[in-house]
């Protein structure tokens, strides 16, 4: 109960430059927990499309690969769906290639949608928490100026340890925001790194069956 008592009184001493701070770190978190969830769940469902299809891709049965991505709704599917659907009637490896860059294109940017915003709630709660203390500061020296002699120490430091609370919950809600930013950023780079190693696997099992299938 004392916690909360804190927490409000805390809150409630920074004034109104305390609520746009909150506003920009409840966008910030609930942003970071959106990116969180949708990037877990990509990255399970193409680990776990890629530990059934690499096998079958290793056993050159490519219709059988066709099937399980166009039953698929992962990135994985959406990844190598154009390209196994080109295989076999497409000889050049180039061809191929281009249609996965292609693939990729439209795929990473679902994957960094929305991350950037995290770091530019985190960089307004901040420039928000040091507007908020200097406003601060430029009322509390207004309001010394026509106090009387006796009170203007105390009243001096009282106002700025309020006005400081901005500078201290903007930091408090800035300093989570970044650390999330960076989390979900290399999330989101390890998922690309993983779809470029399974666009080449896949390449060079296609390149292998075309040759095999030219020396035939």
């Amino acid at each position: 109960m004392n916690f909360i008592n804190a927490v409000v009184r805390f809150f409630t001493s920074g004034g109104l430059w305390m609520i746009p701070i909150f506003m920009a770190a409840t966008i910030g978190f609930a942003i970071g927990l959106e990116r969180f969830i949708k990037l877990s769940t990509v990255e399970r469902a193409n680990r776990k499309l890629w530990d059934q299809l690499q096998p079958v891709l290793s056993q050159g049965n490519f219709e059988r690969a066709r099937e399980m991505t166009a039953q698929d709704n992962s990135t994985v599917s959406q990844l190598l769906q154009s390209s196994l659907e080109l295989q076999g009637t497409v000889q050049r490896r180039e061809n191929i290639e281009v249609v996965m860059e292609e693939e990729m294109m439209a795929i990473v940017p679902q994957l960094e949608k929305r991350t950037s915003y995290i770091a530019l709630y985190a960089n307004l709660a901040t420039l928000l928490g040091l507007l908020g203390t200097v406003v601060g500061l430029i009322n509390a020296f207004d309001a010394v100026a026509n106090a009387a002699p006796a009170e203007k120490s105390n009243l001096l430091s009282a106002s700025i340890a309020e006005a400081m609370n901005c500078t201290a919950f903007g930091l408090m809600v800035a300093i989570p925001l970044l650390i999330i930013n960076l989390f979900l950023a290399t999330k989101a780079s390890r998922i690309i790194d993983s779809l470029e190693i399974v666009s080449l696997k896949t390449l060079n099992v296609i390149s292998s069956s075309a040759r095999r299938n030219r020396t035939d």
